[in-house]
């Protein structure tokens, strides 16, 4: 009993009240400014951040965003991570929000090479974009490797995908956040064996087709227009699929 109740209590010191919790998804609902998350949209996010997260979160965000010090105020006894594609602007984020940790990253992809990128990475399954590995070691065309050492170090217990930009064809695109976040969640070594990933934007064929590919659609849980929300199971080292299903053609009539 005694465990019980000091389990609960560990529960309530980490969450704002729910009243908190409801005013603050208001608010940023109804910001009077384009490209902004809709109520239904941060809902199921604040929810498992605050019912399904361990204690202390790990939470990490690709992309600076209108809701940048919402995710940062539910997740207050927890460790958030913010990574932007804008070096000036990730600097300016932290000085001018001082309780944000940013970094900023140099995508290398293209929104119009997503279908040769995907192919690359099935080539290479088995060596540099294998499911389980230390990034940082990665020639991977699609993974991130020059973020600060201890971002791969961490056992990431939720993980938001709302950037960079996937407007146009020279775009970056979300592949490269997408098959990372695939990476750390299959390659943990303590903490959840399962992560959630959300993936923002998902309505968009450039979102949905590494979605598909790196996150698969066996580990859906939940989807509602615009955002995809995953949960990704940690693997072992010698796994080479990405997914259980089998995959679809890269053809441009698939």
């Amino acid at each position: 009993m005694a465990a019980t109740l000091r389990s609960l209590s560990s529960v309530v010191s980490r969450c704002p009240p729910p009243y908190v919790i409801n005013t603050l998804l208001h608010y940023a609902s109804k910001i009077n400014e384009s490209y902004h998350m809709a109520y239904s949209e941060l809902k199921p996010i604040s929810d498992v951040l605050l019912r399904k997260c361990s204690s202390p979160c790990n939470l990490l965000v690709f992309g600076l965003t209108q809701e940048t010090l919402l995710w940062k105020a539910l997740n207050h006894n927890g460790r958030t991570v913010f990574i932007d594609e804008n070096r000036y602007y990730a600097a300016y984020y932290e000085e001018l929000h001082p309780e944000i940790e940013a970094f900023d990253v140099q995508y290398t992809t293209k929104i119009s090479e997503t279908r040769e990128l995907i192919a690359s990475a099935r080539e290479q399954i088995r060596n540099e974009c294998r499911p389980v590995q230390n990034l940082l070691f990665s020639e991977c065309k699609l993974g991130i490797n020059d973020l600060p050492n201890h971002v791969y170090e961490v056992d990431w217990d939720v993980i938001l995908i709302d950037g960079p930009r996937g407007d146009g064809p020279d775009g970056p695109g979300r592949m490269q956040p997408m098959f990372t976040s695939g990476v750390l969640a299959r390659s943990k070594k303590g903490g959840n064996p399962k992560t959630h990933i959300f993936v923002h934007d998902y309505y968009r064929e450039e979102e949905k087709m590494p979605g598909e590919e790196f996150l698969c659609k066996e580990n859906m849980v939940e989807y509602n227009d615009t955002l995809a929300h995953f949960v990704v199971e940690r693997m072992e080292e010698n796994s080479f699929e990405y997914c259980r299903e089998k995959k679809n053609s890269l053809t441009r009539d698939s």
